[in-house]
């Protein structure tokens, strides 16, 4: 795999600090059912990082510290982490509200039928990834059947009340580009996204969530592969717009890797650019005090593009429009 980062350090992004913390984003380990082709984290069913039950103790002192009422949680495909209830059920009894990074198919997997009730019943928001609501596009970027699986999930959510109306229980879906090009407005694909899944298969949803494809780790390397990475940077770069910087998620959110090291975002973790606090080389979350994290200087490189180009692009789809 060609690494991108040597691409990337040398950089003119505009300098950003961080505001008030308000979500620990959680790596529960890069081990996941799927190899897609867009994954930054370069997961896959033979990885082996996976967060251990003492490090989730860790995040949940720390949560308590710093008053943060939010997680994230993402992988890989972070249901695979063996503790993985364990953490939802100890957040919840937190009051810690949750996010579940979810790949659908992960849904039909052997061992994890109930998972959805699981899920609905400790109130767990669901982001899950559909990156096309055309079958052909879907299983070309994710593999053979992914699309019919996910699917499969999508009814399983829908009838233990996701997306419906006054549940209570929030189901979003992400959209990614196939290829080397920005996501399309996301007001209007949502629409699309709606009409054709209600159409064709009786599906609802809450929102769609519009994610540009980040030049790392495995999209990364196949455009250096396919000579497309400074053609795809150029497109970042012309598109980027300074009005989305105020709202970049790295200013209001923490991640932290499957062994409990912070990062300023996923993506810089997927870099190995880690938080830069106190001179530390890097920061365990176990060393993470009372400290005013806001102010500090977010680390940047030409990557942190992606999310400033066009609409804007974060974890929460895109930032304007």
């Amino acid at each position: 795999m060609h690494a991108t980062l040597p691409l990337l350090a040398t950089s003119d992004f505009p300098a950003i600090v961080r505001g008030r913390l308000e979500t620990l984003q959680l790596n529960l380990g890069y081990l996941c059912n799927q190899s897609c082709l867009h994954c930054h984290v370069n997961a896959g069913p033979k990885r082996k990082e996976l967060m251990t039950r003492q490090t989730m103790d860790q995040i949940l002192a720390c949560a308590e510290r710093l008053d943060v009422r939010r997680f994230d949680l993402t992988g890989g495909a972070p249901e695979l982490n063996p503790d993985f209830r364990y953490l939802v059920r100890s957040a919840r009894e937190r009051g810690i509200a949750l996010m579940d990074r979810c790949n659908l198919t992960v849904l039909s997997e052997p061992g994890h039928e109930d998972l959805v009730d699981f899920l609905a019943d400790n109130g767990v928001d669901v982001v899950a990834s559909l990156p096309c609501y055309l079958e052909q596009n879907v299983d070309a970027q994710r593999g053979d059947g992914v699309f019919q699986r996910s699917i499969q999930g999508l009814r399983q959510l829908n009838r233990a009340g996701y997306g419906q109306p006054d549940s209570g229980l929030s189901l979003s879906l992400v959209y990614n580009p196939a290829g080397p090009d920005l996501p399309p407005p996301q007001q209007a694909l949502e629409a699309a996204y709606k009409d054709h899944l209600k159409t064709h298969y009786g599906i609802v949803f809450n929102r769609l969530f519009t994610l540009a494809n980040m030049p790392i780790q495995r999209f990364g390397s196949t455009l250096v592969s396919r000579g497309q990475f400074d053609d795809y940077m150029a497109l970042l770069r012309s598109a980027h717009s300074e009005a989305n910087l105020s709202a970049v998620m790295c200013r209001s959110l923490l991640s932290i890797d499957w062994q409990g090291y912070l990062y300023d975002c996923d993506f810089n973790q997927m870099l190995g650019l880690p938080l830069r606090l106190d001179g530390r080389p890097r920061t365990h979350i176990s060393q993470l005090t009372e400290h005013a994290l806001e102010g500090n200087p977010i680390v940047v490189a030409d990557h942190c593009y992606g999310c400033t180009a066009g609409q804007g692009s974060s974890c929460g789809g895109a930032l304007n429009g």
